[in-house]
């Protein structure tokens, strides 16, 4: 895995490697090798994992043939319309 450092931006760099990281999934892969699972277990969880994929495979297959609705697209932004205050309600401090 290989990322550039554009201008001496280390933080930004990091940033791209974490992001990078986290889509190979090697996160998730170091916490499930902390501790020994069983093959049993093992087994178990790469079915659940099957099945989870297979689903999404389906259910976005179904969007794109029209049988189900798609999901509405959540808002990019952090804030939104808010609602204002009740007169009886306190003050809320920012702090």
């Amino acid at each position: 895995m290989q990322v550039l450092v554009r201008d001496n931006n280390v933080e930004q760099a990091l940033r791209v490697l974490k992001k990078k990281m986290q889509r190979e999934g090697v996160f998730r892969e170091m916490k499930q090798r902390k501790s020994y699972e069983k093959p049993s277990e093992k087994r178990a969880r790469e079915k659940g994992e099957a099945v989870r994929r297979a689903r999404k495979q389906a259910r976005k297959q179904a969007i794109r043939e029209g049988l189900i609705a798609a999901p509405k697209p959540k808002p990019r932004f952090a804030g939104g319309p808010r609602r204002p205050a009740s007169p009886s309600a306190p003050p809320r401090s920012e702090g």
